[in-house]
C-alpha cells in the first residue's frame, strides 16, 4: 500500500482498535497510516506504541490519505466534513459514528461515503464489524473495506438503516458480555472462589463457548443441550436464569441501544 492508505480524522479508542487490528494482522505498514488526534498524550501513546505518523490538523489527513475514517464523536461528524469542504472530492470516506446517516453526510461533502460499525476486538483481530454503503460508493470500496475489516475480524454488509442495530449488538455487544462474565463471576465468588480465579475462568468459559459456536456451526439451542443433563446443575443454574428472564433482559438491551442510535440520528438533523 501506498504511503498514508489509511487516514484517521480522530485516533481515540475505537478508531486506534481498529489501528492496531490491522497492525498485528500485517494488512499494511505503519507508515501506511496517518491520523490527526487533538489530544497529546493519546498522540504520544500511540506514536511510540504504533510508529505510525500523527498530526493535528485535519486538513492534512484529507489531502494526504487515500481513504479518510472519522473517529469522532457524532456532533462531529458534520462539522468535520463542512471544514474539509472539497478537500474530500474523489475521496472514500468512512465514519464509524452512531446516529449520523449516510445521507446527512452527503448533504455536506462531495465524497464518497460508506459507514462501520465495528467494536475494540478489533485491536487483536476478533472484531465484529457492519458497513453500510451510500450510493457514490463503489463496488471497489465496499470491497476494499470488506477486506480491511475482515483482516480484523467478522464483516457483514447491512443496509444504513440496519446500523442501528448493528452497532448495539456488535459495538455495545462487548460491555454487555464483560458484564455477564463479572457477573458469572460475582457467583463464583459468593461461592468462595478467589476473585481472580473466578474471572479467569468466567472470560475463558466466554471466549471457548463463543468458539465452539463459530466452529461447530451449531445453533445456541442445540450447543445448550449438548451441555445440558436432565435434573444436572447446569439446568438448576438454566432454570434461575430462565426465572430471572435474563435472556429477555439481553435482548431489551440490545433494543434500548438501538432506539438511542436511532434518537441520535433525529438529533442530529
Amino acid at each position: 500500500m501506498k504511503p498514508y492508505a489509511l487516514g484517521f480524522i480522530g485516533a481515540g479508542k475505537l478508531a486506534a482498535s481498529v489501528i492496531r487490528g490491522l497492525l498485528l494482522k500485517n494488512f499494511c505498514a505503519p507508515d501506511a497510516i496517518l491520523a490527526s488526534e487533538p489530544n497529546v498524550e493519546t498522540r504520544t501513546q500511540l506514536q511510540n506504541e504504533l510508529g505510525i505518523s500523527l498530526r493535528t490538523d485535519n486538513s492534512e489527513i484529507a489531502a494526504k490519505a487515500e481513504t479518510v475514517f472519522l473517529g469522532v464523536k457524532p456532533q462531529m461528524v458534520l462539522p468535520v466534513l463542512r471544514g474539509l469542504g472539497a478537500a474530500l472530492t474523489d475521496k472514500l470516506v468512512v465514519s464509524f459514528a452512531a446516529g449520523i446517516r449516510i445521507a446527512q453526510m452527503e448533504e455536506v461533502t462531495p465524497a464518497r461515503i460508506m459507514r462501520v460499525l465495528t467494536n475494540t476486538p478489533s485491536a487483536i483481530g476478533r472484531g465484529a464489524s457492519a458497513f453500510a454503503s451510500g450510493p457514490r460508493a463503489t463496488e471497489q470500496d465496499r470491497e476494499k473495506i470488506r477486506m480491511m475489516f475482515g483482516a480484523i475480524g467478522l464483516v457483514v454488509e447491512v443496509d444504513d438503516e440496519q446500523i442501528d442495530a448493528a452497532t448495539a449488538l456488535a459495538g455495545g455487544g462487548p460491555a454487555f458480555v464483560y458484564a455477564m462474565i463479572e457477573a458469572l463471576a460475582r457467583g463464583g465468588e459468593k461461592m468462595r472462589l478467589n476473585k481472580q480465579t473466578s474471572l479467569q475462568l468466567a472470560a475463558q468459559t466466554a471466549l471457548g463457548a463463543a468458539e465452539m459456536m463459530i466452529t461447530s456451526g451449531k445453533s445456541p439451542a442445540e450447543l445448550i443441550k449438548m451441555v445440558v443433563s436432565p435434573g444436572g446443575t447446569t439446568a438448576a443454574g438454566l432454570r434461575v436464569l430462565e426465572e430471572r428472564s435474563v435472556a429477555d433482559a439481553l435482548a431489551d438491551a440490545v433494543e434500548a441501544a438501538t432506539k438511542r442510535g436511532q434518537e441520535m440520528a433525529r438529533e442530529n438533523r
